[in-house]
């Protein structure tokens, strides 16, 4: 039987997909992978290879030696390269495409939901509001993802207490906002400390704090929150490594030494 080519829809998928799942849960017996197959009618099994090949284009698996089937396609990397200069664009896009896929929602019905929810907004406010949810969601659900469900500093796993932290802030750089290597999972207290500029990473990825927190009256609060991480490496993603230059931005712009 003659293979039949990967479309641009089906890729979009499959990259939507590999973003949001840890490098180690590719595998056609995963429940994900199986769903999306359904969704797009390819096996389990050729969709875990596609992300292999997503996975080969990825600097950080590249330095790991990780190659996919017979190298990437020429589409792949197209695919690859459009999310990577195109975050908010093309995550609405394979977002949009697998609610309408799959079935399990309408845009039409969240498009009623925020015109219910504000009367006042209209036509492209409501597209743009409903866009930014949808985007919101997206970072969150793959930062959280690579970083394996838990605190970058302090290993909490509790979901409900993780927060998909921008290194460079949401405002100072529309481009970059939802590239998820501006994304770092922190628990609300390191969130907050980090968003504040009174921790920051080297570029070992390891944690340093401000002397200001030094200054904490409770010493024994400062020994168990941050002495005990000082110069401790974070635990690192499984993919989208934090870049270097948004370390560097939140280093010299927002760090208070």
């Amino acid at each position: 039987m003659e293979r039949k080519n990967w479309s641009r829809e089906e890729l979009i998928l499959a990259f939507n997909l590999y973003c949001k799942i840890h490098f180690g849960q590719i595998s056609q017996k995963n429940p994900k992978i199986i769903e999306l197959s359904k969704i797009i009618g390819r096996t389990p099994s050729s969709i875990a290879f596609k992300l292999v090949n997503f996975a080969s284009l990825d600097p950080y698996h590249q330095q790991r030696g990780v190659k996919g089937m017979q190298n990437a396609s020429k589409l792949d990397k197209e695919i690859y390269n459009e999310f990577s200069n195109n975050w908010s664009d093309l995550i609405f896009e394979s977002e949009s495409l697998l609610i309408k896929k799959s079935g399990k929602r309408n845009l039409e019905e969240a498009i009623k939901k925020e015109i219910e929810f504000d009367e006042k907004k209209e036509g492209v406010d409501v597209v743009r509001s409903i866009k930014m949810r949808i985007n919101q969601s997206f970072f969150r659900t793959v930062v959280t993802s690579i970083y394996s469900n838990k605190c970058a500093v302090s290993n909490i796993d509790l979901p409900e207490l993780l927060i998909a932290s921008h290194i460079v802030p949401w405002s100072a750089n529309k481009k970059e906002r939802l590239n998820p290597s501006n994304g770092i999972c922190l628990s609300p207290l390191y969130d907050k400390v980090f968003d504040k500029g009174l921790m920051t990473l080297t570029d070992d990825y390891k944690i340093r704090f401000s002397k200001k927190l030094f200054k904490i009256s409770d010493k024994k609060v400062y020994s168990a929150f941050f002495e005990v991480f000082e110069n401790q490496q974070i635990n690192l993603p499984d993919k989208f490594y934090p870049k270097q230059e948004f370390i560097d931005f939140h280093r010299k712009n927002i760090f208070q030494k």
